[in-house]
């Protein structure tokens, strides 16, 4: 083997790492932006658990392969990416790079470019890759410059492929048919934009709660946005059943009656369950003819692939390691790259020491403050993950879109499988129902009492969409309506008796009342009559506390009443406890009832 070569390179910034790290780290964004092509990655499971990554792509006339190794970090301090080539004019390749903390704030970015050539062809090549890659950095160091001071929009020089005018004139009728709809709020050109502009990284999967935070606007905006658009043509829409390790979606579907119950990722060995609350997300990509993405991997190991992940560290049997490290307090995962071990653990001020045994993951004190102490005690190569213990928060779970009036309203076909039932942690669901409408037909005559149901109908859809909830269904002159969260749910309902009062204040001649429970819990989602239903004992309890309302006010359980999410908006209320034997539950049921004549925002 030809003798290993490299190079290095430094750049000083000025700001500090935890500033810098999300954009040197991200290897797929730079990978794409420089021009690197992307590769077909076969995933093979190992006898012993693990899993051979074996990466295929053309550069020029030459078919390349190589072992992608994990690749080994410590966020915001360094990382480490290797390839070990099969095929092709080199050896090996391996990119590492360094963060330094400096005096007053900066950060000093150190990156090295080392490989092996093989035979004549990969000496001849060995120094243009290093070249490349040092200018490469060099060029992306002047970029994140730019960006970080405002003066340039994406982190890296790309230009995108630039659509002809026939696609250009097709998109802007579809910008104005999505503004029309009033789910569009403005950000469809915005969207376009981002379409014509922005790398295939950003495009491959968008999620719309990603988008909101981005551009700064509600969730429900984007969201409703992305439906519109995918209705018009713009986007298409996909059904992903992530990883619960690695997060990454293995098997997805153009529609939620062809998602799978389970699904298998190779890259983390593991067999894993539908989760609708955890794992089942909804998200969306350019349609073809907008902008076409090209299948494949930029890299599949980058640290900002998996930014959940703190630390990934791989170390060789019977290898002891102590690395600088300090993570902020919290809930976090310990767990091995290989299927099978980890741990649930909080974090305090001190980090932990970590023992990779056959069966077992050891967590003990440090022994140096600020520093992991890592030991690898088994007889095969072990990757220690360290992991933030939430969920990826942009992803729109099918538990919470299913909870959307846009969803139900543009996506009423979206339905689970006949026969197919699937377990929601947690529904907020409201029932209403008009009081003595029996009587309001007689008092004003069928014509009126009819065009008083439909408007009452109407302005309910209105205050739940507002509220980012949604209608399930109408039930003669009532509604059940779901939310996603119980605070909105409850923002809704005092919205909604305080509409009516005011409305019976204008118009005394025919005053109505709404009777509303709400309760919220697990449940069972279904199809019935072709639209997602709920079902279980959470359904029942808000059909049954609806039933104890009087009129004009909101009865909820007392025990859900103790949800902190609902303090804030159970204060400016009138509070009285009552107690009741409801059908279908054996022990009485302690409830609230709330006024809402006291000043409340709605």
């Amino acid at each position: 083997m030809a003798a290993e070569q490299s190079a290095s390179v430094t750049h000083s910034f000025r700001v500090p790492p935890a500033e810098v790290w999300p954009f040197v780290a991200d290897t797929q964004r730079f990978n794409e932006a420089y021009g690197m092509p992307k590769h077909r990655i076969v995933e093979t499971p190992r006898a012993d658990g693990s899993v051979e990554y074996r990466a295929f792509t053309r550069v020029g006339p030459l078919q390349v392969e190589w072992l992608e190794r994990p690749v080994n970090w410590v966020a915001e301090q360094w990382f480490e990416h290797r390839r070990d080539f099969v095929k092709g004019p080199l050896t090996f390749l391996c990119a590492t790079l360094r963060l330094t903390a400096e005096p007053g704030g900066g950060t000093t970015a150190s990156y090295t470019v080392s490989l092996a050539p093989k035979g004549l062809l990969g000496r001849l090549v060995a120094g243009r890759v290093i070249k490349t890659g040092i200018a490469n950095f060099h060029k992306a160091c002047a970029s994140i410059e730019r960006h970080l001071a405002g003066r340039q929009a994406l982190v890296f020089d790309y230009k995108a492929p630039q659509p002809d005018e026939a696609t250009r004139a097709r998109v802007m009728q579809q910008i104005e048919r999505i503004e029309a709809s009033g789910h569009g709020h403005g950000l469809a050109p915005r969207l376009v934009d981002d379409l014509f502009t922005r790398q295939e990284i950003d495009l491959m999967r968008i999620r719309p709660l990603a988008l909101a935070r981005r551009w700064g606007v509600a969730a429900r905006q984007a969201v409703e946005l992305c439906l519109e658009a995918t209705r018009s043509g713009l986007l298409t829409l996909r059904w992903s059943l992530l990883c619960p390790r690695c997060r990454v979606a293995k098997a997805e579907a153009g529609s939620l009656d062809a998602l799978p119950k389970g699904a298998h990722c190779p890259t983390c060995n593991i067999d894993y369950e539908r989760d609708f609350a955890r794992n089942v997300e909804l998200a969306f990509a350019p349609a073809p003819a907008v902008r076409p993405i090209i299948e494949g991997e930029y890299c599949l190991f980058g640290p900002l692939s998996m930014p959940h992940v703190k630390l990934q560290v791989t170390l060789a049997p019977g290898e002891r390691r102590t690395l600088p490290a300090a993570f902020p307090p919290g809930p976090y995962r310990y767990r091995t790259l290989e299927p099978g071990l980890q741990r649930d653990v909080e974090l305090g001020e001190t980090a932990p020491a970590f023992t990779l045994g056959e069966d077992v993951i050891e967590v003990g004190p440090a022994a140096a403050s600020g520093s992991i102490a890592i030991a690898n005690e088994t007889g095969r190569p072990r990757a220690l993950v360290v992991e933030e213990r939430r969920w990826v928060e942009d992803a729109l779970t099918a538990e919470r879109v299913s909870t959307l009036q846009a969803f139900r309203d543009l996506f009423s076909h979206e339905v689970l499988r006949p026969g197919d039932d699937v377990a929601v942690e947690h529904v907020t669901l409201m029932f209403t129902d008009l009081r003595a409408s029996t009587a309001l037909y007689g008092r004003i005559g069928d014509a009126s009492a009819y065009g008083l149901v439909r408007d009452h109908f109407a302005f309910l859809a209105a205050i739940v969409r507002r509220h980012d909830g949604a209608i399930v269904k109408t039930i003669g002159d009532a509604i059940m309506a779901a939310f996603h969260r119980p605070q909105d749910a409850l923002a809704a309902a005092i919205a909604a008796q305080r509409e009516v009062a005011s409305f019976n204040r204008e118009h005394p001649e025919t005053p109505v009342a709404i009777k509303l429970g709400l309760h919220g819990g697990p449940c069972i989602a279904v199809t019935l009559n072709d639209r997602l239903d709920y079902f279980g004992s959470t359904v029942n309890m808000a059909a049954r506390l609806q039933a104890e309302s009087e009129g004009g006010d909101i009865v909820l359980a007392e025990d859900y009443a103790q949800d902190p999410r609902l303090e804030p908006l159970l204060q400016d209320l009138r509070v009285e406890r009552a107690q009741a034997i409801l059908k279908g539950f054996a022990q009485p049921i302690g409830f609230l009832r709330l006024r809402c004549d006291a000043s409340v925002a709605s």
